[in-house]
């Protein structure tokens, strides 16, 4: 019995205790309900990921293939809506707003530069994140989920089959170096909105832009940027599965997870964002100096 069933079990078996103190069967008994409900799914979570970091380290053969698989349709679902948005984005906000702020002090050109903040560091890793948790995450889940109501898992650990190591490491793996990759394409698509909104809208000299962004693009700004999304796509496939493998409640448990999936990975991704990003110009001052 894995530890989600275990949980299960348990939650059907009796009913929330109240609070008081501690005892050896609930040793969280004197936290409170809204906090449990928050700490004992990230718990779970961090669990889920050691398993899977464990199985895959462990023994790394029999599930490439399975990862390539699901590489391929990572790319196949996002490359498209991830490319719109991030050139779509790049025109309007940085590019037409901060083109126009620009254009005020007659260097429509150095919009270049401030593509380096806009696009590398917030909006292109975050879209990407956003595109993949919104396409693959929730399919994940409900693939999952529609899986755990059909109860083909049970299924699966009666026939002797690990459905951590089968369904849940190919997904994990493959979602967290996707992600990864998928931002050198948001990241190009994302100056191109900025590229179409300074040159043919505003004016701005083409090689001025290109020489605006390059003097300020830096080696950290690209490895920073892709390090992000690889650790968001990590987030991604480990809520997105967990919510998969935790569904209760029929086909509208499994529409709930789905929901729940999506919603938790968005406010990890924010959080994680933050943190991040202030600690990498902290430990890099010299990136917030424009040339």
């Amino acid at each position: 019995m894995t530890m989600f069933q275990e949980r299960e079990t348990a939650d059907e078996a009796s009913p929330e205790p109240a609070r008081g103190p501690v005892t050896e069967s609930d040793p969280t008994s004197w936290v409170p309900g809204p906090v449990r409900t928050v700490l004992i799914p990230a718990g779970e979570m961090a669990a889920l990921l050691g398993t899977v970091v464990w199985s895959a380290v462990r023994h790394p053969v029999g599930y490439w293939g399975q990862v390539r698989d699901q590489m391929f349709d990572v790319l196949k679902l996002c490359w498209f809506p991830m490319a719109v948005s991030t050139v779509a984005f790049g025109f309007g906000a940085p590019g037409l707003q901060g083109g126009n702020i620009y254009n005020l002090f007659g260097i429509p050109e150095r919009l270049g530069s401030f593509f380096i903040m806009a696009s590398v560091r917030e909006f292109a890793p975050w879209i990407n994140a956003m595109v993949v948790a919104g396409v693959v995450g929730a399919a994940m889940t409900a693939d999952l989920g529609a899986r755990k109501i059909r109860e083909e898992i049970d299924a699966l650990q009666v026939l002797g089959i690990d459905p951590i190591r089968d369904l849940v490491v190919p997904r994990v793996i493959a979602v967290t170096i996707m992600t990864g990759l998928l931002d050198l394409v948001a990241l190009t698509f994302g100056i191109v909105g900025g590229y179409l909104a300074a040159v043919p809208i505003l004016g701005a000299s083409s090689g001025a832009f290109f020489s605006s962004f390059f003097a300020n693009a830096t080696v950290t700004d690209l490895w920073g940027s892709v390090l992000k999304t690889t650790i968001f796509g990590l987030i991604i496939g480990v809520v997105c599965c967990y919510k998969g493998l935790t569904v209760q409640g029929g086909p509208i448990g499994v529409g709930r997870a789905v929901n729940q999936a999506v919603v938790i990975s968005f406010a990890a991704i924010f959080i994680v964002n933050s943190l991040f990003t202030s600690i990498l110009l902290g430990l890099n001052p010299a990136m917030q100096v424009y040339k």
